[in-house]
């Protein structure tokens, strides 16, 4: 790949590999074919040979010094000698102390010494060009780093050790052996070779598209894991939604009082339920007023009901439901999933959890009191339900990029089995087979051009 006349990778970067602020320990990564010399140039042992003549994977303690010999910070410098390193390249990481001014100081006698400033994902990007990644192995150190929950977690970390990359692998490697029959038989049909039959091509490609099927259900929890479920908490005012959010995220975020309509605008936090990140949503109370701050907020709980991937339908037990809960709970938008909350279950535990389901048309229901904290789990547990319950380091959770490549995948090998059995020609079908190989190798990166990549790792930080 060529940047600016220069192949990338022949330019030795550098760039602060740790989180801004102050820390115990600040990191400033130098990768390329210079960076033993760059290192060499502005770090000194305090004993012994200097770092070009060090083994790969050793440890050096010394100091970072400006050309004069001035001391900058004492340091240890890592020396990974490629291709044993992240990137593949001969990198160098000089661990000085987390104050923001020193690791800059260090950063900037690393670029004096004839390092460029890295971008935004260039180790990780070569680390890719190098072939110690693959492009969902490289996707997955973003989420990785962005994990909110374990779950989260894990699955990046299922995806970092290649899991993504093996399941596509055996879908592409089956495409690519009934191409070959295929193409075989239409170059060489004098030759007379063995070849798979037109049944056994459309074996192939149902085995093909149910794998497909199994990469694209994991998209939708994928995504919520990545992003956050947004959950909204909705009812009349005085229902207890601030206490229900107070409650979940275990502090005192909206303000609670006896008086109806003490919320008037929405308030987001978020909170990790049942291994779930929620982006939980308090809002005002849905009533018709005349009070014009009022009536903004619930135009904005209109607005958060319009965007939300679940809905807690919160009514007060004690009171029982009323015509006036059957009336929003009916003009509630459609497509976000629903739960029903019964609060105040302890003033009630009467309370017909039935009359509500019947409401919400079979929707799950769950008692609950904000007070005491009766039923608080049983909903955290229909909320974990509604996201997807599954043991994130067995399923493939797959992000949107990656979920358009493979459904456009799904739509060639579709295509592929309507041809095969309109009876048209071979050559047709294979057409169809090398799309969806194609498409599949835009989710590792083997068929990925590069706009595809630098619309990728831009949304990487420096550094990483």
């Amino acid at each position: 790949m060529l940047k600016g006349g220069r192949a990338v990778g022949e330019e030795t970067i550098a760039a602060i590999a740790t989180g801004a602020g102050e820390g115990g320990i600040g990191i400033v990564r130098i990768s390329g074919a210079d960076a033993l010399q760059v290192a060499e140039r502005i770090f000194r042992p305090r004993r012994g040979r200097p770092l070009g003549c060090r083994r790969s994977h050793t440890v050096t303690y010394g100091w970072v010094v400006t050309p004069g010999g001035d001391r900058i910070d004492e340091a240890l410098a890592l020396v990974m000698r490629g291709p044993h390193s992240y990137t593949g390249e001969d990198v160098v990481e000089l661990q000085c102390h987390g104050g923001q001014l020193a690791v800059r100081r260090v950063l900037e006698q690393a670029l004096q010494a004839g390092a460029r400033l890295a971008e935004p994902g260039e180790f990780t990007r070569r680390a890719f060009l190098n072939g110690r990644l693959d492009l969902s192995q490289a996707e997955a150190v973003v989420d990785l780093i962005r994990a909110k929950t374990d779950r989260a977690m894990a699955a990046a970390v299922a995806h970092l050790g290649g899991s993504l990359r093996q399941a596509v692998g055996r879908i592409r490697e089956r495409l690519m052996e009934m191409m070959a029959h295929l193409e075989a038989d239409i170059d060489f049909p004098e030759l007379e070779l063995e070849v798979q039959t037109r049944e056994e091509v459309a074996a192939g490609c149902g085995w093909c598209l149910a794998e497909v099927e199994r990469l694209l259900s994991g998209a939708r929890t994928g995504r919520i894991l990545r992003e956050g479920l947004r959950a909204v908490l909705a009812g009349r005012p005085n229902v207890g939604k601030s206490s229900l959010l107070n409650r979940l995220v275990r502090e005192n975020r909206a303000i609670v009082t006896p008086i109806p309509g003490t919320t008037r605008d929405v308030i987001a936090e978020w909170v990790e339920l049942g291994g779930v990140p929620v982006q939980l949503f308090d809002t005002a109370g849905l009533r018709p007023t005349d009070d014009p701050v009022e009536r903004i907020g619930v135009a904005r709980t209109h607005e958060a009901l319009a965007q939300a991937h679940l809905v807690l339908v919160v009514v007060d037990a004690a009171a029982g439901l009323g015509p006036e809960d059957r009336e929003w709970i009916s003009q509630l938008p459609q497509g976000a999933a629903r739960v029903g909350v019964a609060n105040k279950i302890d003033l009630n535990p009467a309370f017909e959890l039935s009359a509500l389901r019947e409401a919400l048309g079979g929707a799950p229901v769950v008692g609950v009191s904000a007070e005491t904290g009766e039923g608080l789990d049983a909903l955290e547990a229909e909320v974990a339900r509604v996201a997807g319950a599954f043991d994130a380091s067995e399923e493939l959770l797959v992000n949107a990029r990656q979920a358009e490549a493979i459904r456009r995948a799904r739509n060639h090998l579709r295509d592929a089995q309507a041809t095969l059995e309109s009876g048209l020609g071979d050559e047709l079908v294979a057409i169809d087979l090398r799309a969806a190989w194609m498409a599949l190798g835009e989710v590792t990166g083997e068929t990925a051009g590069e706009e595809l990549l630098d619309q990728i790792f831009s949304r990487f930080c420096i550094g990483k």
